[in-house]
């Protein structure tokens, strides 16, 4: 192994020993008691088999055939999640292949950060995670099940089936994608376009006219966001079968991996013998392959949030100076758009992450001793799924990168780190993703602009008001505050700014989004401003330094005016009502910090 990448491992081995044996042990107490369905009652058991047809409840009224759970994120609003209608036929049909049954045990959300961004619907995005993991919760409550199968894909929908899937950790468990749509406009493009509405230059029936070219067909959007993101790091989790994420929807290669998936999640439940359930498969090792994964592909900033958040469910107490530590050491070895110009499309043609795994694990940059959805050790996932006369086979990654440009090796990175820098100073801690940064915008020292609502942000740009050197700080919005939205709407604006020539950068306690781009952004800075973290200190005109070659964020104020300094107040009561809002406000009550996953389920402060 890696030593920076071996130590980080087992510093996060040692930090978590008391949570993960403690959950472990819940783990394995559950796991004795199972098949559930022999401790329900007749009453119980016939109100779990009632609407199944004949055949299907002869197989439930015995313990020796599984029964798989569906828990499914499908809506047909979601490109991404759309072709998720037709999924539960095809696993109830592999199931039935196998001599066992498949039940839809429950739906969850699944909002589309896409369609909300700048929108009230924003504010409950991040708080859907935790909302999916208790519905994913109820749906698996039942004791019915012998395994599970996760249908999800976006942002905050993957994490919050595993969390919620993790309290059911004694299950096997496999995540089922639905692949990306095909590539539409391309992305350089679509970014320019945007930028030319964002200068008044366009109107709005261009703008709209390329956004739909972009996003024009069922699956998952095809830059790497927080979605695609998703896909690679289950992956290298060992929790897809190898090689299945970025495969198109609506294809016989899609169906087949489906039918595979809903197989082996059979093969290792326990009525056919198997031992292993997702509490194994999620351990120390399997979270920093995870966290490789994200860091050498410049993956979402949202993951320094949700992965501590799937992390902790499993025991396991990751921080950012992990990720930090491990981004110093991991390579760049992917141009993915943000981070390049083609798509996870392009990616995958190139060879996808059977290419990549085998290059870090040849490395020592991934832990092959984990357990996965097809046995043992990470070596499996380095072959690519592929039809040979209608059946499914896994052949080798390709010896070399068939986009050298997109997907490239070990031994030549596109950079030597991975992208992400951990920022500290008398301003908060937060992080910033500079992987699409380029290197003269590492280092942004300027006048502070404070915003305390990120709509004020177009219309001081309209007014000219920022046609200089700035750093522009908006605030109010962690957590607490409204939900810490992502504030990608504000990118267009900055990256006009940069392209004037300006030095700019973001400073926020609110997210960026998986698209986080060109514009230097120290984001999920806390304490946040609503707890009197320093960012409500921050007066208009004050020299604030982001350093992300020094990992250091401040305020050129001394300590002792800056402390004296009264905490600015927000009138956030339009933020808390309307679009559902209300209902959302215990949680923003009791949120944790983003370090520790800005979840309720772990906040040890409330």
């Amino acid at each position: 192994m890696h030593p920076i990448v071996d130590a980080v491992t087992k510093r996060i081995i040692e930090r978590s020993r008391p949570s993960r044996e403690d959950y472990l042990a819940r783990m394995a107490e559950l796991r004795d008691k199972s098949p559930h369905r022999s401790t329900l009652s007749c009453g119980n058991l016939a109100h779990g088999f009632a609407a199944c047809g004949q055949d299907d409840k002869d197989t439930l009224k015995f313990m020796n055939k599984a029964n798989v759970a569906i828990v499914s994120a499908y809506n047909d609003m979601l490109s991404a999640h759309q072709p998720y209608k037709e999924f539960p036929d095809v696993i109830r049909e592999a199931a039935h292949g196998l001599g066992s049954v498949a039940q839809f045990a429950g739906g969850t959300p699944a909002m589309c950060d896409g369609v909300t961004q700048g929108q009230p619907g924003m504010e409950l995005s991040l708080f859907s995670r935790d909302v999916i993991a208790m519905s994913t919760a109820v749906a698996l409550s039942h004791n019915m099940f012998d395994a599970t199968v996760l249908l999800g894909i976006c942002d905050k929908i993957v994490p919050g089936l595993l969390i919620g899937s993790l309290s059911f950790g004694y299950l096997p468990t496999v995540l089922i994608p639905g692949g990306p749509m095909p590539s539409g406009l391309a992305n350089k493009e679509k970014q320019r376009i945007r930028q030319l509405y964002a200068e008044g230059k366009i109107g709005k029936d261009e703008l709209l006219e390329a956004e739909s070219k972009s996003y024009h067909s069922p699956g998952t959007c095809t830059f790497y966001g927080t979605a695609n993101s998703n896909q690679m790091l289950v992956e290298f989790m060992g929790l897809h079968l190898p090689g299945a994420a970025f495969v198109n929807p609506g294809t016989p290669l899609r169906d087949a991996l489906t039918r595979t998936a809903t197989e082996q999640a059979i093969k290792l439940s326990k009525p056919h013998g198997g031992s292993i359930g997702l509490a194994e498969m999620v351990d120390e090792k399997s979270i920093v392959n995870a966290l490789v994964a994200l860091l050498v592909t410049g993956g979402s900033t949202n993951h320094t949030i949700h992965w501590i958040a799937v992390a902790r469910a499993a025991g396991i107490v990751v921080d950012w100076q992990d990720f930090a530590d491990l981004a110093a050491a991991v390579p760049s070895m992917t141009r993915i758009y943000p981070n390049g110009q083609e798509d996870v499309n392009a990616f995958h043609e190139a060879g996808g992450t059977p290419f990549l795994i085998r290059e870090l694990l040849g490395a020592g940059f991934l832990h092959n001793d984990v357990e996965t959805v097809v046995g043992h050790g990470l070596e499996q996932y380095t072959r690519m799924p592929e039809l040979d006369n209608d059946k499914l086979v896994w052949n080798p990654a390709p010896e070399k990168s068939r986009l050298p440009d997109v997907l490239t090796t070990v031994d030549k990175p596109f950079a030597p780190d991975g992208g992400l820098k951990l920022l500290d100073g008398n301003l908060g801690r937060g992080v910033i993703k500079v992987s699409a940064v380029a290197k003269e915008h590492h280092v942004v020292e300027a006048p502070a602009v404070v915003l305390n609502e990120q709509n004020d942000l177009k219309a001081a740009f309209e007014a000219g008001d920022l046609d200089r050197d700035c750093v522009v700080v908006v605030r109010f919005q962690g957590p607490k505050a409204n939900g810490m939205p992502e504030l990608h709407k504000l990118t267009p604006y900055l990256g006009v700014l940069q392209d004037r020539g300006y030095k700019v950068a973001l400073v926020t306690d609110g997210r960026m989004s998986g698209a986080s781009g060109k514009v230097p952004a120290a984001i999920h800075v806390y304490p946040e401003a609503l707890d009197g973290g320093p960012l409500a200190r921050v007066k208009d005109g004050d020299t604030i330094r982001l350093d992300a070659e020094a990992g250091t964020l401040s305020v050129q104020v001394s300590d002792e005016e800056f402390q004296k300094r009264e905490a600015a107040n927000a009138d956030l009561q339009s933020y808390h009502t309307g679009y559902g809002r209300e209902l959302f406000g215990w949680m923003r009550r009791s949120a944790s910090n983003p370090e520790e996953g800005a979840s309720f389920f772990w906040n040890h402060e409330a």
